[in-house]
């Protein structure tokens, strides 16, 4: 049989056919799998760092490390699968890296059915700890999007982070309730001037989070914000838990407010671990998978403790036992047992407790109309041996007995810390060096913010300034200064 095609005919069919092979190619080109929540990094020691990013469908994420800005000397690492069990996250531990140097990192995901298709990169950087003894600088903050109090672009969104970055501390130090997990946050609340707070809003935040993709987005939701995303992309993060992530001062014994239909607390607590872990770039144990308690060792000047204090503990209640057992634990036993080894046997200048619970008060959860006074406990600050200090870092101070005084710090907002070597200076062979550590508000708040750092302290004030000296015999002194830094009005 003999087919004639016309000029007319033939052009028309080969375009046709041309376009059933091109266009989907075309397509996929124009839908690429996307970096949905940018970069972070986190848990950076000397040599090696945690890398986190988020896409949008099955990937393979792509990473790839450099020492300088252009990546002229760019080293490519093998490919991570980010799949719909992890909500498409994927987090890498990057190791060999030199100590002490900025890090520049570039990445892109490459989709899994489509393995041609790779999406645009998205660039971070981070500072590993030193080698040497140079200064050490970190912010420490908590409490994100809490109390109804969203995102609210009139207002430049959580700004709180743009003046942490512009600091450029060595890593952020986060003290928990990173989400308010019981926390709904609807598009408008009236201010007390009669004024609108407009916020940004998500269909999983209209109520409190229960189901997995509810305590995912709630995350999800902060990292939306454009202030966070640059601060992340910047600055490393230690992150712990501690409550708002599950609800409000949970236990085993917690019992939920009518808004929870899931009334199972241990399943409610399991789902947002699991939210947790996937969302921030954090060192997982393999003894203990899920763990949050681990050491961070920043360098010769720096240890840092991250505790976990809800995982472990017993039923929240009056706090009257007798005997350590279950019942009356807090941290359980086998994270005490761990912090003493991590003390003793640290040779680091400074060794920084982060807490996310008050360490000098006990507060109640029973019904309003039971509630004894509050009962102070003696805050102990100690060194763990004669030849470093330790300081302790709490999230914050909740209400207490007696209002905050000049001999009580309150601490509610980020604050930046530096650790420096004082040059020139008497080295005690016990001591091992002389230090000075200071402290610089990084928001500018009414309350005022100091940390014990020794014994012995003696304060001296004047008008925007205050000056702690603390002797640790025979080791080295200290000083702490806070003063604060006011922000652009808004």
């Amino acid at each position: 049989m003999n087919i004639k095609f016309s000029r007319r005919r033939f052009l028309t069919t080969s375009a046709g056919a041309l376009g059933a092979v091109a266009m989907p190619h075309l397509s996929r080109a124009a839908d690429r799998p996307a970096v949905t929540h940018g970069v972070q990094s986190g848990d950076v020691t000397v040599d090696s760092g945690v890398v986190w990013a988020r896409t949008d469908r099955p990937a393979q994420m792509l990473v790839e490390v450099a020492t300088t800005e252009s990546f002229r000397d760019a080293r490519a690492l093998p490919p991570i699968a980010a799949l719909p069990d992890s909500d498409f996250t994927a987090k890498m531990l990057i190791e060999n890296l030199p100590g002490g140097q900025d890090i520049f990192y570039r990445v892109r995901f490459r989709d899994l059915s489509h393995t041609a298709v790779e999406g645009e990169p998205v660039t971070g950087r981070f500072r590993t700890a030193p080698a040497d003894r140079r200064d050490v600088s970190f912010v420490w903050g908590g409490d994100v999007a809490g109390q109804g109090w969203g995102i609210n672009p009139d207002d430049g969104g959580m700004f709180t982070f743009s003046a942490m970055r512009k600091h450029r501390p060595d890593f952020f130090l986060h003290s928990g309730d990173t989400i308010y997990a019981d926390g709904p946050i609807q598009s408008e609340v009236k201010l007390a001037d009669g004024k609108i707070w407009k916020n940004v809003t998500i269909p999983e935040k209209a109520k409190v989070a229960e189901t997995l993709d509810e305590y995912r987005a709630a995350h999800k939701y902060n990292f939306t914000d454009d202030n966070l995303r640059a601060f992340n992309a910047e600055v490393p993060i230690f992150v712990q838990w501690d409550d708002h992530e599950v609800t409000n001062n949970w236990s085993l014994s917690k019992e939920l407010p009518a808004t929870y239909k899931e009334r199972d607390i241990a399943l409610l607590a399991a789902r947002a671990s699991r939210a947790f872990h996937e969302m921030y770039p954090m060192r997982e144990s393999i003894v203990e998978p899920g763990r949050v308690y681990r050491q961070i060792s920043y360098g010769p000047h720096l240890d840092v403790f991250v505790l976990d204090e809800r995982s472990y503990r017993g039923p929240n209640g009056p706090n009257l036992e007798t005997v350590y057992d279950p019942a009356s634990y807090f941290l359980g036993p086998d994270q005490i047992a761990w912090l003493k080894r991590g003390l003793l046997n640290s040779r680091a200048t400074w060794k920084v407790i982060a807490s996310d619970m008050p360490l000098s008060l006990v507060v109640s959860d029973t019904p309003k109309g039971d509630r004894k006074p509050l009962r102070r406990a003696t805050a102990r600050c100690a060194a763990a041996s004669s030849r470093s200090p330790t300081s302790c870092v709490s999230s914050r101070w909740r209400r207490s007995a007696t209002p905050c005084g000049s001999r009580r710090t309150c601490i509610t907002r980020p604050r930046i810390i530096t650790i420096r070597t004082r040059r020139n200076s008497r080295i005690s062979s016990r001591s091992g060096s002389s230090c000075r550590a200071r402290f610089t508000r990084a928001h500018s708040v009414r309350t005022r913010s100091t940390i014990r750092l020794g014994r012995r302290c003696v304060s001296s004030r004047r008008p925007g300034k205050t000056t702690r000296t603390c002797r640790h015999p025979p080791a080295c002194s200290s000083s702490v200064t806070s003063r604060s830094t006011a922000l652009p009005a808004r």
